[in-house]
């Protein structure tokens, strides 16, 4: 999963069009977090946006694929690729960022509703 250090740095000088991104280097790739909230990550200079039911039908519609972190055969993440001209349009950018980082959030306050015992 490796990325290449210009990859990386276009990836986020793109994304600052939601605020600071920061970067993270993770398991050969790089997590992406706004807010404090893990919302995409980068492997294979590919950029990969958390998705849950709510917007995974939008990907899946663009023909975007799951990552996979260990191949084809494997299981899919809950973060799909992002289609490369839209990285390229930051005003096309914004909102699906946007609706990675909901994503995050609703997953985040999905795990804090859950009962401890």
């Amino acid at each position: 999963m490796p990325v290449s250090p210009s990859y990386r740095t276009f990836v986020l000088e793109q994304l600052q069009v939601v605020g600071p991104v920061t970067a993270k280097a993770m398991f050969g790739g790089v997590g992406l977090y706004c807010q404090g909230l893990f919302f995409a990550l980068i492997a294979d200079d590919t950029l990969y946006l958390k998705v849950d039911d709510i917007t995974r039908p939008e990907f899946q519609s663009v023909g975007s694929r799951p990552f996979r972190p260990y191949g084809d055969d494997a299981y899919a993440m809950q973060y799909y690729e992002l289609p490369a001209d839209v990285l390229e349009d930051r005003s096309a950018l914004r909102p699906w960022v946007e609706r990675a980082i909901e994503a995050a959030r609703r997953k985040l306050a999905g795990k804090r509703k859950r009962p401890r015992g």
